[in-house]
């Protein structure tokens, strides 16, 4: 988990760099791709590698080179890869796309060196605007090396949160039944509907419908497949059971691209108003109004898209005349504003509901004030609920994260009881209570593991700021007799970068005297991450030495005593 959340970092980070260019660059090489060589002879494999280039390579080494040439459109460390391939004039026959697939958003890479990702979006982009028939339309195979590309089953289905709230909302219960079920029908999206949707046109998709195998496993099958003479279906845009069969066990399967006679296609040209470059932004504000004038239902099935599409819109964008003036349309639009407030305040989930609230700000529905005072309307109502989640925390604590709430805090009428109870306390610390704060200090080093990991929760969001505290903390999870509370409050000292020698010395007498080895790698994963160059670096790594427990499981003690080493 650690490692993935490093990388999604390490990739938002890329982001910003990219965001200027991914657009102009993804569309500059799907224009490129649609380029025709009439005189060429041979078919072109072009790989999109992510993660493993070992699919690609197989496909390099097995095809006859008279008959295939092979590009690979991404060159690492370089963030305008795509628009350096287009130049090339690259025409391709086939694609091979290799990358982890999170299901809904990118390929990506799990190799923190590796910078470069495939956004779903910006396919969906080009594809909608047909600003490269080559890819689109034109290409033969498309091969999606990743878990869950073709998977069937809808990812998120809102029908029965959508049919609750709309009877919370004093729709009749058949009514709501109704639009639920028919916005349910009409939205439903797999991710097999997505990538057919993306590929429109394209005869044979393959791809997989759970757990795709690893790339060097996917390589040897896929050598295997080629070497039984399998090579004669590539580039003919004709389904090669034998491929199918090859890697049955691991749940290939094969789709085509949507055409306009397929039933989803309506929704298609729906989705495509979002993200077609020949749309003004104006008249995708239009759209945008226009759901904003249907049913409840179908608004919530289409929230995601709408609220990217307008946190998209800059100021500067807002300031132009006819988008203005589409905005204007939007904000002053009574009717449309009050039925869709009333759901909102009935709405659950509560990050749903939270959405909405956001939402409402950017259309102009709710001033700054009043958005906070809705955002207290729905804690509120949290705090009320006697059995309040750890989430409903993690959402509390998520929305005040710039501390806009805190001031918002005195006018929360609250009861004696919706204060004791650990859930509610954690709300309240992260809305800026200072005895909500006093009791998350406690709830750190309890021998209840469960109060220590809403502590944690609480410390993510607001690390300790006062070295006294910060100390006194550190004492305190050294005394702790519950090793598996003691390892998430290590855990919890991990979050903060410890420079205090005399809180290093505890840790590290901590580490030699306990008998778990869990304890011990905690105290390490606290050691690695704080400025210990205050201390006798050689000292300590012999003490790490002496007294580890031999297990399995001490690579990153191995990591802090190299670490160490290296300083004396």
């Amino acid at each position: 988990m650690k490692t993935e959340m490093h990388t999604i970092g390490h990739r938002a980070r890329y982001r910003q760099f990219m965001s200027s260019t991914t657009k102009l660059a993804i569309t500059a090489l799907l224009v490129g791709l649609a380029i025709h060589d009439a005189q060429a002879d041979k078919k072109t494999v072009c790989g999109i590698t992510v993660n493993s280039s070992d699919e690609l390579q197989t496909f390099r080494r097995s095809l006859p080179a008279d008959k295939f040439q092979f590009v690979e459109l991404v060159e690492h460390g370089r963030p305008d890869w795509l628009a350096s391939a287009c130049k090339q004039g690259i025409r391709c026959d086939v694609l091979v796309i290799s990358g982890h697939y999170d299901g809904r958003n990118e390929f990506y890479s799990q190799q923190v060196t590796v910078e470069e990702y495939l956004p779903i979006d910006e396919m969906e982009r080009v594809s909608c605007s047909a600003s490269c028939p080559g890819l689109f339309s034109q290409l033969k195979e498309v091969y999606l090396f990743g878990c869950n590309t073709l998977n069937p089953e809808t990812a998120h289905s809102s029908s029965s949160e959508i049919r609750r709230n709309l009877t919370s909302a004093s729709y009749s219960a058949a009514g709501a039944e109704q639009m639920s079920h028919a916005a349910g029908e009409r939205h439903a999206e797999s991710n097999r509907d997505r990538m057919r949707s993306i590929f429109k046109g394209v005869p044979v998709i393959y791809g997989f419908s759970a757990k795709a195998p690893v790339g060097p496993t996917a390589a040897s099958m896929l050598y295997r497949h080629f070497q039984a003479d399998g090579i004669g279906d590539v580039g003919t845009g004709r389904v090669s059971s034998k491929l199918l069969a090859r890697f049955s066990a691991n749940g290939m399967t094969v789709a085509s691209g949507m055409t306009d006679a397929d039933p989803r296609a309506v929704e298609r040209r729906q989705f495509c108003q979002f993200s077609d470059d020949r749309l003004s932004t104006a008249q995708k504000l239009d759209f945008v109004h226009q759901i904003l004038n249907r049913n409840m239902a179908d608004v919530r099935m289409f929230l995601d898209r709408i609220e990217k599409y307008t946190a998209s819109l800059s100021d500067a964008q807002r300031q132009v005349a006819d988008v203005a003036a589409a905005l204007s349309l939007i904000a002053g639009d009574q009717a449309a504003r009050s039925r869709y407030l009333d759901f909102v305040r009935s709405a659950d989930p509560p990050a749903i509901r939270a959405r909405f609230i956001k939402l409402a700000g950017s259309l102009g529905w709710l001033t700054p004030a009043e958005q906070r005072a809705e955002m207290m309307r729905m804690i509120g109502d949290l705090l009320a609920k006697d059995l309040a989640s750890p989430a409903d925390a993690e959402l509390v604590c998520s929305l005040n994260d710039d501390r806009a709430l805190d001031a918002e805090l005195a006018h929360l009428p609250l009861a004696e009881a919706q204060i004791a109870r650990p859930v509610q306390a954690v709300m309240l610390a992260c809305l800026g209570s200072a005895e909500g704060h006093a009791r998350m200090l406690s709830a750190a080093t309890s021998a209840n593991p469960a109060d220590v990991k809403l502590a944690q929760l609480y410390f993510r969001h607001r690390p300790i700021s006062v070295n006294e505290e910060l100390r006194a903390l550190t004492v305190g999870v050294t005394r702790m007799r519950s090793s598996e509370a003691q390892v998430v409050a290590l855990e919890t000292l991990a979050l903060h970068n410890l420079t205090d020698p005399d809180s290093l010395d505890a840790l590290a007498n901590l580490f030699a005297g306990t008998d778990s080895a869990s304890v011990q790698a905690a105290v390490a994963g606290v050691l690695i991450r704080s400025d210990y160059s205050g201390i006798d670096s050689p000292q300590l790594a012999q003490l790490l030495r002496q007294s580890r427990l031999r297990v399995s499981g001490g690579e990153l003690i191995d990591v802090l005593i190299r670490r160490l080493e290296r300083r004396s």
